[in-house]
């Protein structure tokens, strides 16, 4: 849970402000979300995998540019 305490001679809007930091470092919004509304368990599976093979996708990416870079520095 967020605390945050307001220092002395502070403007409200700095504030807010830290105190939304202190929310969005929590987590609290998303697990907020999360817990309202309700989510089929094959559609988190789904999601999970999608997220997994696009996670997947990037690293063959990554691993391909430093291979075309190793593959360059050595013809040089």
């Amino acid at each position: 849970m967020a605390k945050v305490k307001r220092k002395n001679n502070e403007y409200f809007d700095k504030f807010l402000n830290r105190f939304k930091k202190a929310v969005e470092r929590d987590d609290i919004l998303r697990t907020y979300y999360a817990k309202t509304f309700y989510e089929k368990p094959t559609a988190r599976r789904k999601k999970a995998k999608e997220l997994a093979i696009k996670r997947y996708k990037k690293q063959l990416q990554n691993e391909t540019k430093e291979l075309n870079q190793m593959r360059l520095q050595v013809k040089s």
